[in-house]
């Protein structure tokens, strides 16, 4: 989909096209959740999962660390979507966070 570069503007948009949950890549671990559908973030490098597993719901950094493989790491995500769809907490909810933002685009006033 579509969406604006910023994380928390570009989760608003697909929430507004219809997402029912969010899966979220992070590289930097951006700690932010949605009101309206449960995030559920994604890290693919193992040293910031480590720093911010609270923040963090699957860590994909062993696929590049050479201990799961890529079918590994999906069948835990596919796993993850099933649970959090069924009433399970993303780290976001259980934090309490629940960011939205939409973009305002201004006109320019030429003379």
């Amino acid at each position: 989909m579509d969406t604006p570069g910023y994380d928390v503007e570009s989760i608003t948009g697909m929430v507004a096209g219809g997402a029912q949950v969010v899966v979220f890549t992070t590289g930097r671990g951006t700690p932010m959740g949605c009101p309206i559908a449960p995030v559920i973030k994604v890290c693919g490098n193992s040293s910031t999962y480590e720093k911010m597993q609270d923040n963090i719901d699957i860590n994909a950094g062993v696929i590049i660390d050479g201990i799961c493989s890529v079918q590994d790491v999906g069948r835990d995500m596919f796993r993850e979507i099933i649970e959090v769809s069924n009433g399970k907490l993303t780290k976001a909810e259980q934090l309490g966070f629940g960011d939205f933002s939409i973009t305002r685009i201004f006109e320019a006033d030429y003379c």
